[in-house]
């Protein structure tokens, strides 16, 4: 399971921006400890929260219990547990940490952030699904890493119709998982500096 980051508090941030009415419908996917999904509650939003990982699912059931929010929470991948529903806003932090392999799906705790060779595994599965499941004036917020190419995914949400634009940046220091991997990283032609995680809507 995903523990609440740098990038949950950059998603959190571009969250309390929006102008989220209370009764909203929120989607959170890929939901993790549930952090955002409870802070989406508590500002009065009707929120469903999707995650692949049992444990994921638990913990943020328990977290949204603890904060004493009303958070429904779904186990399964991506978007099927919520098929045919629609939303006023869905949160996304995917997994999008390039990783070596021969394209076997991760499993374990690596579902969090591996994201296959070029980290877009998830990434474009979001952007040709998310826009289906936005009602009218919908926003989609997603945040992701410079090593994971914005640039394919601002083109894919256009592509779909939506308007996509860098709303907050933040430059992260490499975690364990980006630092085991720089050698593979410059050998693909990545920057070793640190990653920015960036939000789109």
């Amino acid at each position: 399971m995903y523990a609440p980051q740098e990038d949950t508090e950059l998603l959190a941030g571009a969250l309390s921006d929006e102008s989220v009415p209370p009764g909203a419908h929120v989607l959170d996917v890929g939901t993790g400890s549930g952090a955002l999904a409870v802070e989406a509650a508590r500002r009065g939003c009707r929120v469903t929260a999707v995650d692949v990982s049992r444990r994921a699912v638990c913990t943020a059931r328990m977290n949204a219990l603890r904060a004493g929010v009303p958070v429904r929470v779904r186990r399964g991948n991506l978007f099927a547990p919520v098929r045919g529903e629609s939303y006023d806003l869905i949160l996304a932090n995917p997994p999008y940490v390039p990783a070596p392999g021969r394209g076997t799906p991760p499993r374990g705790a690596a579902r969090a952030w591996d994201a296959g060779g070029d980290g877009r595994l998830v990434l474009d599965r979001i952007c040709r699904e998310a826009p289906a499941l936005l009602r009218t004036g919908g926003v989609l917020l997603l945040v992701q890493s410079a090593l994971s190419g914005p640039g394919p995914t601002v083109g894919r949400l256009r592509e779909s119709g939506m308007k996509a634009a860098v709303i907050r940046r933040r430059r992260i220091a490499f975690g364990p998982v980006v630092r085991g991997r720089e050698g593979w990283l410059r050998e693909r032609g990545c920057s070793p500096r640190p990653t920015t995680r960036r939000s789109w809507w």
